[in-house]
Parts: structure tokens; sequence; C-alpha cells
């Protein structure tokens, strides 16, 4: 079938992208679904720091390829194994999908698929097929999504169904944004009733963590970020205290368990210094694979620290999501808050300017 999506041509072009156009708006080729995989219509689709960190270089992936892992829509058809969605259901998209087989995956979300991750670093679906061409090019899968397009083929394992009465730019969020933020909050720090947490960075992800942490209504709940409007917005969410992170440094500010949701090497040297004695500092930024961060050893023994990598939120998809849709149909997780505004696919590269200049949270591409 014909579609239209966002494809990034090249890596690495200048900013600002609105004038470099790394992303054009192109007519695709969809081929049908194989077995295990379903035909999505794309009703709603959010910009992620993934999708700027593949356009700006830093998590450097194959191209073309037709960007968008954090998105949600109704199925259209499924292929002759999937037998438990019905079309017409609406269903988030995880962009790793789980095999159920591997190592990995007996870890209950611990650590990453092995399948899943091979197939979203070269460019394919979980069980290595294509479906996506321009002109009879061949044209890249993004974390095994795509979801910056109108329809998109997806393997049953990067769906969730999560219900009508969840909006498309709600539902789409939870994929990402909060199974990130949120899944690392609940699998990873798993704080005690009444153990403060500190997040670091207040992207996406971040205030994901923060309005899950506000949710989870246990300890005190300390918000850091370089800029004041990100501040500002925790503030306004109900966060206990805001700080910059040369106020933290300064003033000696401490949780007992931390978690870094920047991206930078900086922001994980600000958590670490920040959690007590005996707790766990968490990272969930992706910073580029060359940075480097210093911590004292000593420190972790002394101390008796642990340091947790969380990729995905420690997540499984199919368990998390649920739950936070849950939490969102109860109102005690206000997602909508997350976005601060819907655009239209032909936007996208002046959306990722705002993205990377940090002046937006989310932006949700919303689809006719």
């Amino acid at each position: 079938m014909k579609i239209t999506g966002a494809v990034l041509e090249e890596i690495g072009r200048p900013r600002p992208y609105a004038s470099s156009t790394p992303i054009t708006i192109s007519d695709l080729d969809l081929t049908d679904p194989g077995p295990t995989e379903v035909l999505v219509k794309i009703e709603a689709a959010g910009l992620c720091h993934s999708d700027l960190s593949v356009v700006d270089g830093n998590r450097p992936r194959p191209v073309p390829m037709l960007l968008g892992h954090e998105a949600a829509g109704l199925v259209v058809s499924t292929g002759s194994e999937v037998t438990d969605l019905a079309v017409g259901e609406r269903v988030t998209m995880a962009f790793l999908p789980r095999c159920g087989e591997c190592d990995g995956c007996r870890t209950e979300g611990r650590l990453p698929c092995e399948r899943g991750t091979a197939a979203n670093t070269v460019g394919t679906l979980l069980h290595g097929t294509r479906h996506l061409t321009r002109d009879g090019e061949v044209v890249q899968h993004h974390l095994g999504v795509s979801g910056f397009a109108t329809h998109a083929v997806v393997d049953r394992a990067s769906l969730v169904p999560v219900g009508m009465d969840v909006p498309p730019e709600i539902a789409a969020v939870l994929g990402c944004a909060v199974l990130t933020g949120g899944g690392a909050l609940l699998n990873a720090v798993q704080r005690g009733e009444t153990e403060s947490v500190m997040i670091v960075g207040l992207g996406g992800v971040g205030i994901s963590a923060l309005l899950c942490a506000i949710a989870e209504n246990k300890g005190e709940v300390i918000a850091v970020d370089a800029l004041p409007e990100k501040l500002e917005l925790a503030r306004s969410l109900g966060a206990d205290a805001v700080y910059t992170p040369a106020e933290v440094a300064e003033q000696g500010i401490r949780a007992s368990h931390t978690l870094e949701c920047a991206g930078h090497p900086r922001a994980f040297e600000t958590a670490f210094a920040a959690t007590k004695p005996g707790g766990r500092t968490v990272t969930v930024g992706l910073p580029h694979p060359d940075a480097v961060s210093a911590v004292p050893p000593a420190v972790i023994t002394g101390e008796a620290r642990t340091i947790i990598g969380s990729y995905l939120g420690s997540a499984v998809p199919q368990r998390d999501i649920p739950t936070f849709a849950d939490w969102w149909r109860s109102g005690r997780l206000p997602v909508e808050k997350l976005i601060t505004r819907t655009i239209r696919l032909d936007q996208i590269n002046d959306a990722m300017d705002a993205l990377a200049d940090g002046t937006a949270v989310r932006q949700v591409i919303l689809f006719d």
C-alpha cells in the first residue's frame, strides 16, 4: 500500500534543521504484514530524544530510515499467527520488542531482548523483515516501529492494547516517555515508602518520571534541570523542591535515590554525587557512545552505593503499559501535562529544532 512518512535522508546535517531539512516527507510503499506482524493506522506519534539522537549522529543508524518509535494507532489487519488483536483496536507501540526466549527476556525487563536489540540496530523488525521501499529503494525501520507515517507494519511483540478510552496522544507517550521514566522509577529505583527521589533532567522522560514519582505518593520528590522554565514546570506539577545542578552541588542537596534522565555525563555525575549512602543512582539517559563520566570508587564502596543502568525503564511493556494506562484513567497520572504541543507531520524538522533547544517536553504528531 502507499503511505506517507518522515524519512531521515542523512545523519549529521547542521542546525537549524528547519533549513538543512535532514527529514523529508515522502510517499513510500508498505508491504503486507507477515505471519507475526500487524498493520496499524497511526493516529499519534511523539518526538523523543532517541529520534533526535539519530538525526544529529549521536546514535547512528542506517539511512534512509523512516523515523518514529513512540506511537499509537488502530489495528487494520493482522498476520496469520496473530490471534489476540482485533481490527479497530487501539494499540501503543513499544520500541524494543521482546522475543520471550532469549537470556535478556528471562530477566523480567532488567536486560533488553537480544533479538530485538539486534533487529533495531540493523533497521529491521523483530524477525528480520523489512516492509518499506521508496522508488524501489529499501527504507530502514526505526526501532521496530517507524511511527512518523500514516501507517506502519510492526511485529505483534511491539504492540500493547490500551483500550479505546485512552486518547491517541496519551497512548503514544505511554510507549516511550512514560514507560522509560516511570518504568525506571518503579522497576529500578524501587524506593521505600518514605524515601526521597531526585530526578535529574526534565525532558519527556524526566517529566514522566516526576509525574510517576508524585503518583507514588511516597517520600520527597526533587527535580533538577539547568533550564528555569523546566524547573517552573516541575514545580507546577507538584515537585516538592526544584534546583539547578549548580545549586545541588553548592548546597549539598542529596536524596535517597537519584534518577538521571538527561543523557549527559555531567548529569550522571550530578545524580551520583547527590545520592545518599546506601542509595541507588539509576541512569536512563543515552549520551554519545564516547562520553565518559568520573565517579570515585571509594565512595561506591564506603557508602554502599549502587549504580544501575535502566534501558526502556527496565520494563516489560505488556506488563507495565497497562499499569500506567490505569493510573491515567484514575486521574493519578496526568500524562497530558507532558505534551507541549501537537503538530503536523510536515512540521517535523522545526520540531526537531525545538527538541534540541530544550524548549519542548513532548511534541506529538497527530494524523487524520
